[in-house]
């Protein structure tokens, strides 16, 4: 494999490599063109490793492609309005627009570094590193594509970006202050689960009683099992949210009132215990989705 550059035109430059002979005797020798003879050189590296890998990146295959392809074919079972709407939004907004049009195969670790630290007068560090990563993670598709012959984005760190927005979490106070108000509603005991017992709410509304266990049996305390969330597919935020949790004595004694209630109000209202045996529902019985103001007051 043999390299030769000489002067194309005026300022320009061309470079061409010796790859042999094809089947039919016509001599391999592809070209490349730049206004340096340092543009030529680095293209004919690129181009020499691509024939070492295998992968011949297409030509005007362009970084939007790239994110595009990924968010299409890359997040298969993903939450269409969760996890894949999140992501295009945000390159939509802000990767898109701004390196979009440049090719993948010519994109460089500086050319990610100068977006990113263009972005970061506008964005959080948070959200530069969620940016960031929605770039990898294209580029990585495109490689098991052969598409890309390198990732330059693994070679960039995320800048620091704005300060990011304050805590919505609640303080101590405020917490004894939603409890208080949520005393009289139907939503007190899920409230109180949620609350006091790092049951994320999404777990807390498929929440079933035989997953919940208020009283210590062979030496075990009581808890409640998080198996499911009200996620696409049922699943939990991961694999290792799949857990136990032990309830302190209050959420206990909540759960056990939200019970009678429960029955009480089934009892009243002629209906048959529902067969998923949800711990939150309507009034009607069903499966709660969002918590709404509508309902307010407990069975009485």
């Amino acid at each position: 494999m043999s390299t030769t550059i000489g002067s194309f035109r005026k300022k320009s430059y061309v470079g061409a490599v010796s790859l042999g002979y094809a089947p039919n005797g016509k001599r391999r020798r592809p070209k490349v063109y730049g206004k340096t003879k340092t543009e030529v050189r680095q293209k004919i590296r690129d181009l020499k490793k691509e024939m070492q890998t295998g992968v011949k990146a297409p030509a005007n295959y362009t970084v939007a492609d790239a994110v595009n392809d990924w968010l299409e074919r890359g997040l298969k079972g993903r939450d269409e309005k969760g996890t894949i709407g999140k992501n295009r939004s945000m390159a939509n907004k802000h990767l898109i627009p701004f390196i979009g049009k440049a090719k993948l195969k010519e994109l460089s670790a500086d050319d990610v570094d100068d977006w990113l630290d263009d972005r970061a007068e506008f964005l959080a560090t948070r959200s530069l590193r969620d940016l960031l990563a929605i770039l990898r993670r294209s580029i990585a598709h495109a490689q098991r594509r052969d598409k890309a012959a390198r990732n330059v984005a693994l070679l960039v760190t995320a800048p620091e970006g704005r300060p990011g927005r304050p805590s919505k979490a609640l303080n101590l106070e405020q917490a004894k202050a939603v409890l208080t108000a949520a005393r009289p509603s139907r939503l007190y005991a899920y409230l109180v689960l949620s609350l006091l017992s790092g049951v994320r709410t999404e777990e807390a509304r498929p929440l079933t009683w035989d997953h919940v266990f208020l009283e210590t049996t062979d030496g075990i305390p009581p808890h409640v099992a998080v198996w499911r969330s009200v996620r696409r597919h049922g699943e939990t935020k991961t694999r290792k949210s799949r857990r136990t949790i032990a309830l302190p004595r209050q959420v206990v004694e909540v759960l056990e009132e939200h019970m009678r209630w429960q029955k009480q109000e089934r009892a009243s209202r002629g209906m048959e215990w529902s067969p998923a045996g949800r711990v939150f529902t309507t009034r009607s019985g069903e499966p709660r989705t969002q918590p709404t103001s509508g309902e307010t007051s407990r069975p009485s």
